[in-house]
């Protein structure tokens, strides 16, 4: 047997949103779709100006854990 020494790698990489999963995910506040953006991990919501946050490459698809965006001018 081999000794490990290094932390086993997560199934889920940073960066990744399966793509199907992405075309079934709707806003939970206004059903609208979302983008996602790799850069900052995270479900963009233009409609209700929210980013959802994506951990470990799971949506989190709760209001209270999403990100206000600014205002465009």
């Amino acid at each position: 047997m081999k000794n490990q020494t290094q932390p086993a790698k997560s199934a889920r990489s940073r960066g990744t949103v399966d793509p199907k999963m992405l075309e079934l995910l709707v806003c939970p506040l206004t059903y609208g779709p979302l983008k996602f953006d790799a850069e900052k991990d995270e479900l963009i919501s233009a409609r209700a100006k929210l980013a959802y946050p994506v951990r470990d490459g799971i949506p989190i698809m709760l209001v209270s854990e999403a990100r206000q965006l600014p205002e465009e001018d």
